[in-house]
């Protein structure tokens, strides 16, 4: 499909596939790292810590993510600058992969936070009481027992976080960054083969997600390694 296309808008489809796919990895990286932190002091944080964080939650999942965005990409790059001014640095100018990185990892961090909070809730609790008996710190026993033990109750949610982070991307498009969506408005804008180009889009992005399942189910196979099998429901 993208072969009778002009020449050079396949590399182009494939190069905003790529900036997809990096701002996409960043953002759930991001997320993933405000998930941890969020939950962490959602379930044991002092009353001030577990009230922000029910506020950040609240809010970034009760705004519809395009509004977050331009709010994010926009409102956060002035803030930023004028604090920079006001302690007499030069603004700078954020490239579109970090501001995109940056709001796009903020708004996973807060669905990220829920379902990893889930996770820790569903660890049988005499695991955490035997780590808190032989005075485990709350560092160690994180990494060492709560963490791993999470895991397999964490990535069914991860992962649908993951394959939203993939269709996110394409909220970039209205601030102009040159994501797969973008790519795709100007060729087919360029060339009127909009069918063309917005196929060969939707196809990309389901080689992505079918290529990402893949991946999921092997983590999830390595993070379930020991525990018996999920028994599937009959009639």
């Amino acid at each position: 499909m993208l072969a009778i296309s002009p020449p050079g808008w396949g590399g182009n489809l494939l190069r905003g596939l790529a900036n997809s796919v990096q701002i996409a990895l960043g953002a759930f990286g991001l997320g993933l790292a405000i998930g941890v932190a969020g939950a962490w002091g959602k379930l044991y944080g002092s009353p001030i810590v577990r009230d922000l964080m029910e506020i950040y939650t609240t809010v970034v999942r009760a705004v519809p993510e395009l509004v977050l965005i331009l709010l994010l990409y926009y409102a956060g790059t002035d803030l930023i600058n004028r604090a920079l001014d006001s302690f007499g640095y030069a603004p700078i100018d954020i490239s579109g992969l970090v501001a995109g990185i940056g709001v796009l990892g903020i708004v996973q961090g807060a669905y990220a936070t829920e379902v990893i909070r889930g996770a820790i809730l569903a660890i049988p609790q005499g695991q955490i009481e035997a780590a808190r008996a032989y005075g485990m710190p709350p560092g160690k026993m994180l990494r060492r027992i709560t963490l791993p033990a999470m895991l397999p109750f964490a990535i069914p949610g991860l992962a649908n976080l993951w394959l939203i982070a993939t269709k996110d991307t394409a909220l970039l498009a209205v601030v102009g960054f040159n994501e797969l969506t973008q790519e795709t408005r100007q060729a087919g804008a360029t060339t009127k083969a909009y069918f063309t180009f917005f196929v060969a889009a939707g196809v990309l992005y389901l080689l992505l997600t079918l290529f990402s399942n893949v991946i999921i189910g092997r983590i999830e196979r390595w993070a379930r390694r020991g525990m018996p099998p999920i028994a599937e429901s009959g009639r």
